[in-house]
């Protein structure tokens, strides 16, 4: 590729206008814009967002992308005028359950560096008069957030990309992608062909239409969201003028779906409340507005009069249905395409994360990867089965049904459901197990059937948020499992078997550990970006001289070795996960169930830790893989899908007679705690090297070279500025709360759970080395309340490692 690509953005809304501004604010001039209707005014929905920018999600990265945005955007202007006002935000709660809620944003926002404050309701009403402070509650108020001009702020950054080279096109509907040798080369419109090393698809709700032209599923649903306009209110007279438009704080009412901004003397009302109202691409035409459906928007209106007795005597002058995209997980769309390279995606990227989306996409393109962790927003995160159409347009549809719903991260997701099931699934349902999904896989968080286990007295009880989607079964399975042993269903873990005579060289290039020994070792590796940082961490079992099997964190992983594969066919790889299934047994009394039904010696001496081998389970082939993700002496058990049942039901009698159960993953979570094992994308992303993370033993950098490498060169455990630290808590947390040291916010929660067996609130943060010492007090901010904590030494269960080690 030439030093300076050429590079075709199609879509002039504010998401393809900003990527041009930020590639060639970084040199990449050769920039053409492509736009289907005119120039800036396009028809998309940029043309008629409102212009409401929150900053403060549940989504660390999301927060980055739109603190980018605000700063960015508070420093434009176009013909004189602003495109960013920061008049604050305002969230207020009328229901308790809201209320509760808001102190919960707060803590996200403290952890994430947002400035916000907690506010009474006469506070809330001085902040926004219109307010009737009598219905209010509390409110959640950041002066930071604010309103932007979306049309203003897409052609100020348009205007500076052009200075710099960039040239943007009206009228140019894309009608192909030319390509060769898997790879973009151009791009074809009704009347025009533009050559391009890079293509990259910024065209909103006519996202899919464009992924069609490649082959490409971009799992997106343009979905029409309802905005209203009402007519002069005497109470804003004199408030506003042409040229400042408002001056109260942007407010938000979840509890109706309902949010407002001042346009000069009259409000916009914008109301996610009414039912879903999803569109087909194909019939959209140029125009991503749609007539305002009054019907729809009446509730809206009432509760909107409720809150603001100054709507009484207004009515709605003009509305529309605007049209947005929605994903399955109403997160972003950003990514190369899986097998056209030079192709990528913006997709699904609202105006308030438009700026800080467009500056990671363009440091991927230009510097060969983002600085923040994209996980979260990663084109390839979804599983071949959720790319079905039914799903993504379900899975859509609930998520903008939910969009204001005060939602508990344990709150299981609805249709379509059991769209994967494990061979045992038949097995769990007997036993009553109460699942959630991800990845499209039912999931046993615990079984009912548990409910009289004598452990389950032993078990604190629990109230509030923490006690929702929770069961004391969860404790007495983790003790359960801890005092004898315990069936834990691991199928929808990924897994792939790495072949080829190449296959060696890839995976000691592609990972941080020495996997260089011989057939029957077992590593725990790192996947590294060029940075350092860890993409994945995963399990590696050498099978054969060219046979590997790996298991993986997702689909990302996937794609991500995929596209390092040598081009000279020395190296397959093959998703092997839906043909296969996995039983964690794990316990002390592991192999008092396992070796009486195998010829297969499985003492200590014979099999030690980070060992495979084949075997026979009673008449199951299995893999045995001496490895646990709980701490605990056992193995996990790896067959084919179609003998799955059969190695369940064997376990299943010969474990009987030692008080075998079946365990969920709530109790996993909570072991892994206790035994202080990371979660790749909960406790550490690529944002994080393996030195900060507490990983620094999975590293060899004395193997020779192998990606990141480079990077980690000067870096150890005694350098960092950072750690992944320890706490034990006097109250129970459940994760992404801020931690205060010395009465300043220091850091994060990421995993949080209570441990059964040693008895204390768990909870893992990022901190300062300065405050990450054993003993050290700090507090986590849990719902308003600050609750004490102190730094532990990890882990906190079996530091010796005599329960892993066990030859019982």
């Amino acid at each position: 590729m030439a030093a300076r690509p050429r590079v075709v953005v199609i879509g002039a809304g504010v998401v393809g206008c900003a990527l041009a501004d930020e590639l060639t604010e970084r040199g990449w001039t050769d920039v053409t814009v492509l736009e289907m209707g005119p120039l800036f005014a396009t028809g998309g929905s940029t043309s008629h967002a409102p212009g409401l920018v929150f900053q403060t999600t549940a989504d660390r990265t999301l927060t980055e992308f739109a603190k980018y945005t605000v700063a960015k955007y508070a420093t434009l202007t176009h013909a004189g005028r602003w495109c960013f006002q920061p008049v604050g935000g305002l969230e207020i709660a009328t229901t308790p359950e809201r209320l509760a809620d808001l102190k919960r944003r707060h803590g996200w926002a403290t952890a994430s560096g947002v400035r916000g404050y907690l506010r009474s309701p006469a506070e809330c009403a001085e902040l926004h008069p219109l307010l009737d402070p009598a219905k209010v509650l509390g409110g959640f108020h950041t002066p930071g957030d604010g309103v932007a001009k979306p049309l203003r702020a897409a052609e100020a950054q348009a205007r500076r990309a052009a200075e710099r080279g960039a040239k943007f096109l009206a009228r140019q509907r894309v009608t192909a992608i030319e390509r060769s040798a898997g790879r973009v080369t151009g791009v074809v419109t009704e009347t025009d062909r533009f050559r391009a090393d890079v293509v990259v698809s910024c065209a909103g709700v006519w996202g899919p239409l464009v992924g069609r032209l490649v082959d490409l599923v971009v799992p997106l649903v343009p979905m029409a969201h309802q905005y209203a306009r009402t007519t002069p209110l005497p109470v804003l007279a004199g408030d506003n003028d042409d040229f400042t438009e408002a001056g109260k704080p942007i407010l938000r009412h979840q509890d109706a779906g309902l949010y407002f901004r001042e346009h000069v003397d009259r409000l916009g009302i914008g109301s996610h409340a009414h039912r879903p109202m999803p569109v087909e691409p194909a019939y959209l035409g140029g125009s991503a507005e749609l007539p305002f459906t009054a019907a729809d928007f009446a509730e809206s209106w009432t509760a909107a009069a409720d809150l603001l007795p100054a709507l009484a005597d207004a009515k709605v002058e003009m509305g529309v249905n605007g049209l947005f995209a929605v994903t399955p997980d109403g997160r972003p769309l950003l990514g190369e395409h899986p097998d056209l390279d030079g192709f990528w995606v913006a997709g699904a990227v609202g105006l308030a994360y438009s700026a800080g989306a467009a500056r990671e996409l363009a440091r991927w393109l230009v510097d060969g990867q983002p600085r923040l962790d994209l996980h979260t927003c990663d084109l390839a995160r979804f599983e071949q089965v959720q790319l079905a159409p039914g799903h993504v347009h379900a899975r859509s549809c609930r998520t903008y049904a939910e969009v204001a719903d005060v939602v508990h991260p344990l709150q299981p997701t609805g249709e379509p459901r059991a769209v994967r099931t494990s061979p045992f699934h038949e097995r769990h349902a007997e036993l009553g197990a109460v699942c959630l999904e991800a990845g499209g896989w039912e999931r046993p968080q615990w079984f009912s059937a548990n409910d009289n286990l004598p452990e389950v007295d032993r078990v604190p009880p629990r109230t509030g948020w923490a006690a929702r989607h929770w069961s004391p079964i969860v404790g007495a399975e983790a003790l359960a499992a801890r005092g004898r042993v315990a069936m834990f269903d691991l199928t929808p873990l990924n897994r792939l078997a790495v072949t080829g005579p190449g296959a060696l060289p890839f995976l000691q290039t592609m990972t941080t550990n020495d996997l260089a020994k011989p057939p029957g070792a077992v590593a725990y590796t790192l996947l590294l970006g060029e940075d350092g940082g860890v993409r994945s961490d995963l399990t590696v079992a050498r099978l054969g001289a060219e046979r590997f099997q790996v298991g993986v964190n997702g689909a990302l992983d996937v794609d991500w070795l995929r596209r390092h594969l040598p081009g000279d066919g020395a190296v397959q790889i093959h998703e092997t996960t839906a043909g296969t299934c996995c039983i964690g047994l794990w316990g002390p009394l592991a192999r008092r169930v396992l070796q009486p039904l195998s010829t297969t010696d499985f003492s200590h001496d014979a099999m030690g830790c980070y060992t495979a081998k084949h075997a026979y389970v009673g008449n199951v082939p299995v893999i045995a893989l001496r490895v646990s993700a709980v701490g605990e002496l056992g193995w996990e058990l790896h067959t084919s899908a179609d003998l799955g049942r059969l190695l369940w039901d064997t376990l299943w009698e010969a474990g009987r007679p030692h008080g075998i159960i079946a365990a969920g993953r709530a109790a996993l979570t909570s072991m892994r705690l206790e035994k202080g094992y990371r979660e790749w994308g909960t406790d550490l992303t690529a944002e994080h090297d393996p030195y900060e993370a507490g990983l620094g033993f999975a590293v060899r950098t004395d193997k020779g070279y192998f990606l990141g490498r480079d990077a980690l060169r000067g870096r150890s455990e005694a350098t960092v500025g950072r750690k992944l630290t320890c706490l034990v808590a006097e109250g129970l947390v459940l994760g992404k709360e801020p931690v205060y040291f010395q009465g300043r916010p220091a850091g994060y929660v990421t995993s949080a759970a209570y441990g059964y067996t040693v008895g204390e609130n768990i909870a893992y943060a990022w901190l300062p080395v300065e405050c990450a010492k054993p003993g050290t007090p700090v507090e986590i901010e849990y719902f308003g309340e600050r609750v004490p904590a102190v730094v532990a030494a990890q882990p906190l269960f079996d530091a010796e490692l005599t329960r892993l080690r066990s030859a019982a």
